[in-house]
């Protein structure tokens, strides 16, 4: 058990039968009664966010997660296995919980998973991922009408907007996090 008076960002707590992670908190005291913390919490399992206050105090169950770095291996219908790379030991997920996760896996990619009660809950990507482009329109000179950016799709199956100079088999770097292409560095 936590106190909301130990709150802080990143910090995973059991509510309601989920697992959220505080992404922001602020502690208030009123003219009258007592006080109270407002919290933003992540739910792990699906990503949905909620508003909760708590008093002062209160306790919550903070929820222990593992982190293990794994290996995505393949696709089994709608299961997507992954191996741990220290143990060997292999899970899964389903389809429809890594949907947004999927558009930047290839086989063979390193992510860390986060476990709960040794029951895989979410998998974190790395920041950026390079992936080769599959299908490019060719640029035609003098297209600058669209602010200088074209349609791809990537080996995964993703398309996004890139500039106009990519080529289909060019390996381009994507941010994880906004899914828009990056420059290399």
């Amino acid at each position: 058990m936590i106190s909301t008076n130990d709150f802080t960002t990143g910090l995973t707590i059991e509510l309601e039968d989920d697992i959220y992670t505080v992404e922001n908190f602020e502690h208030s005291k009123s003219g009258r009664g007592g006080a109270f913390v407002r919290t933003r919490l992540k739910s792990l399992t699906d990503g949905h966010v909620i508003n909760k206050t708590f008093r002062a105090g209160e306790k919550v169950e903070q929820a222990r997660i593992d982190k293990r770095k794994m290996k995505y291996l393949y696709q089994d219908e709608d299961r997507h296995i992954f191996m741990d790379i220290d143990n060997y030991e292999q899970t899964h997920f389903m389809t429809e919980d890594i949907k947004d996760e999927l558009k930047f896996l290839k086989e063979n990619s390193e992510v860390q998973v986060l476990f709960h009660e040794d029951r895989p809950i979410k998998i974190n990507l790395p920041t950026t991922v390079a992936l080769e482009v599959v299908e490019a329109p060719p640029a035609v000179k003098g297209d600058t009408v669209s602010g200088g950016t074209k349609e791809v799709k990537v080996e995964t199956g993703y398309k996004l907007k890139v500039p106009l100079f990519i080529e289909k088999g060019t390996e381009i770097v994507i941010d994880t996090r906004t899914g828009e292409y990056q420059e290399r560095a």
